[in-house]
């Protein structure tokens, strides 16, 4: 059994919905309470040694849920980065996000920017956002930039390698997950981190993601530490 803790963990955060569903709440009080238990697993991340948490907070196919809830997310956001600003900034805490930051309205876009600025120096812990995300959009992003530098000259057929494609990514620069999390019970990756997930264990737990405590995440990390990973070896 490894003792080795994970460097980067990975979080599909599902059943805000439900969870406030089976309490006759609406959509976006799951969310609410979905925000406490970020703040758990940040911590957790700190007190473990966790160097890098990445959380599916948005993905592409979520702007087709109705526009008031939406609108809800999006100010939700909007107020966890002015609360949490200040406490990034005294924990060591470094932003980050990947995804298609463009299409979050213009206040998200700005607030993310000065957090992320205000936070560059951070080293402790890494805390990568997933906004407006989709795992082949980031593919084809990436091919689509290979393509025109191929066209201009810069890169040849021969150069094309994974480390090429992966430096391509949104993740560039960041580890691979060691660790994918996912509540709710699903039993599926939902188009998230479609090429960096190629070796990542993964860990699926019936409880609704508000109901994520810190307890859970360190289970996580106890049945992470139980694995044997061998990369495709014997």
């Amino acid at each position: 059994m490894s003792a080795v803790v994970p460097k980067h963990v990975a979080i599909i955060m599902d059943g805000n919905g439900r969870w406030a569903q089976q309490r006759g709440l609406p959509r976006i009080a799951g969310h609410e309470a979905g925000s406490k238990s970020i703040e758990r697993c940040v911590q957790a991340c700190l007190d473990t040694g966790v160097q890098y948490l990445t959380l599916y907070a948005f993905s592409s196919e979520n702007w087709k849920r109705p526009a008031l809830e939406v609108n809800a997310l999006m100010l939700l956001l909007e107020n966890f980065l002015n609360q949490k600003r200040d406490e990034m900034v005294r924990e060591g805490i470094r932003l980050h996000h990947i995804g298609r930051i463009q299409e979050l309205p213009s206040v998200c876009q700005r607030k993310l920017r000065e957090v992320m600025d205000a936070t560059a120096a951070n080293t402790k812990l890494h805390f990568v956002l997933a906004l407006s995300y989709s795992g082949r959009a980031e593919i084809v992003d990436a091919v689509k930039s290979l393509v025109r530098d191929t066209a201009a000259g810069t890169v040849s057929e021969a150069d094309i390698t994974p480390e090429l494609i992966g430096s391509r990514l949104n993740t560039a620069g960041m580890p691979e997950p060691d660790l994918l999390i996912r509540t709710s019970g699903e039993m599926r990756i939902s188009n998230f981190l479609l090429w960096q997930l190629s070796y990542t264990e993964i860990h699926v737990t019936k409880k609704f993601w508000p109901e994520f405590e810190k307890a859970d995440f360190l289970a996580a990390l106890e049945d992470f530490q139980s694995r044997s990973r061998r990369y495709g070896g014997v």
